[in-house]
């Protein structure tokens, strides 16, 4: 198979490309080199296998629509390019939109004026969802509770776009959605919960699992903002790649089908119970707490029902069986992490 990956030098995307380029698959990868550690994961990726690389910011229509021409063969286009903190959607919410409104837009412009068809599986959010504010919320000694949700949130929740982030992730995962519907492409959607794994270069405003053990195993303080009984449900990089290519596997049954991807209910962590954890293991350092950030969901749990039903698919690695693994990888490369992330 000849894929495209945007943010293929990203967390997930070179994951990604990674297994694709294990099983001989031919792989084009799409990057703008902006996000921490994406060079050390190109670097990673050539050693691997032949990887062609092109430097792409999406926002750049003609280009990229000159390279998805030149690459008009390709199989299958694994969208993750984007703008992935909420923090700094606040901060610069033009810079937000046009890298995941109009750079996903971009995406299937060209696909649609080229008029080729692979399939297109996008990368959504768990934000599109919004605070779940008006939910009835219970409060443990380490974390919250939906009582109403046991399993979780699924697909049919009502959207609640709140922050430029949610704002801009959801138009994107909105417009994946109609051009399947109006235009015929072969589109997925998968609002993703907390993905986690090596390669991941955590830092406080996106990634918060690896950021946690990376701080302090480099002696750096953890700020929580809240309580730290925010929770999350954690799925495995190595789970979600499964379902990605289940997805092209099946695509004649999931076509325009939107999922909602997460460990489901039986992996789930607040932030205290992972800092716990981190102990456990040995791990310890400083804690911080800060006011909470406006919009952040008390309690996100993905009901992954429906990828069940259709795919097949659930998770295969447990969260502390998971947590272990980025461990491990962490601690082997630490001098790669602290120069990526300048950490000194």
């Amino acid at each position: 198979m000849k894929s495209i990956i945007t943010g293929g030098a990203g967390f997930i995307g070179s994951n990604l490309a990674a297994r694709l380029l294990e099983r001989g698959d031919k792989v084009i990868i799409l990057d703008s080199l902006s996000r921490v550690g994406s060079r050390k994961n190109l670097e990673w990726l050539r050693g691997k296998g032949e990887v062609i690389f092109h430097y792409l910011d999406i926002k750049n229509y003609p280009a990229v629509r000159e390279i998805i021409s030149l690459h008009s063969d390709t199989e299958a286009i694994f969208h993750f390019a984007a703008q992935v903190a909420v923090t700094l959607s606040v901060k610069n919410p033009r810079e937000d939109f046009e890298t995941n409104a109009l750079g996903t837009f971009n995406i299937l412009e060209a696909i649609r004026e080229e008029g080729i068809n692979p399939v297109l599986l996008y990368s959504s959010t768990n934000k599109v969802y919004g605070s779940l504010e008006s939910l009835k919320v219970e409060e443990g000694e380490k974390r919250y509770y939906l009582p109403d949700y046991p399993e979780g949130i699924d697909e049919e929740f009502p959207l609640d776009f709140h922050s430029p982030y949610g704002c801009s992730k959801g138009t994107a995962d909105q417009y994946v959605r109609d051009y399947a519907r109006i235009y015929g492409l072969k589109t997925v959607v998968l609002r993703q919960s907390c993905i986690y794994g090596p390669h991941q270069f955590g830092i406080e405003d996106q990634g918060w699992v690896a950021h946690f053990v990376i701080s302090w195993l480099l002696g750096k303080p953890i700020t929580i903002y809240g309580n730290g009984k925010q929770v999350r449900d954690l799925l495995y990089i190595d789970d979600l790649i499964d379902l990605c290519l289940l997805c092209v596997e099946k695509i004649e049954q999931v076509k325009g089908e939107i999922f909602n991807v997460g460990g489901g209910p039986e992996n789930t962590f607040s932030l205290l119970e992972l800092l716990d954890y981190l102990r456990e293991k040995g791990i310890k350092g400083e804690i911080k707490f800060s006011s909470p950030r406006p919009g952040d969901q008390k309690v996100f749990i993905a009901n992954i029902g429906k990828a069940k039903d259709k795919l097949h698919w659930k998770p295969r690695v447990g969260v502390e069986e998971g947590v272990d693994k980025l461990i491990a990888w962490i601690r082997g490369n630490l001098p790669l992490i602290k120069e990526a992330i300048n950490l000194s």
